[in-house]
């Protein structure tokens, strides 16, 4: 992880300056969260995609692709390298044509396990200023804020 930046002077002032720290934020914490999933040869996608399959197997390519805000074309790329990786399975039940159902398999999940612990580190290092009662407030907050932009919180 690189070494973290020295916080801002103060509260953020003038019109926007939430919103502009939000987004400054959110691009720090994905340049660690890829770094930190390089290690095991991942990107969020391919996170997103473990995610979503783990919790609802069966799902299909287009479910997929609209869960994480890409096309179906570009999920199967992400998928075939899940696949290749023995990470992913399509499982298609006769007459169902190409609509494939994919599920996570016992070594995706270890994967994903990895995956989850990396992430969950930034997270640690990224929260280790904010008081325990105040991390709960902030992640409902951040939902409500999601929810007002229309992000898909699932």
């Amino acid at each position: 992880m690189s070494s973290p930046a020295p916080p801002p002077a103060g509260p953020p002032a003038g019109p926007g300056a939430v919103a502009v720290l939000l987004a400054t934020l959110g691009r720090r914490v994905r340049e660690e969260i890829d770094t930190a999933l390089r290690a095991e040869q991942l990107t969020m996608r391919h996170l997103s995609a473990l995610g979503h399959l783990a919790r609802r197997p069966g799902l299909s390519y287009s479910e997929l692709g609209r869960r994480a805000g890409v096309t179906a074309q570009s999920m199967q790329a992400t998928l075939r390298q899940l696949e290749e990786r023995g990470a992913v399975e399509r499982r298609t039940e006769p007459g169902r044509g190409r609509v494939a159902e994919l599920h996570v398999t016992p070594d995706g999940r270890r994967l994903l396990t990895r995956a989850e612990k990396a992430v969950a580190e930034v997270e640690r290092v990224m929260l280790a200023s904010v008081p325990r009662p105040e991390r709960a407030l902030l992640a409902r907050t951040l939902v409500g804020m999601l929810g007002r932009l229309g992000e898909d919180t699932r």
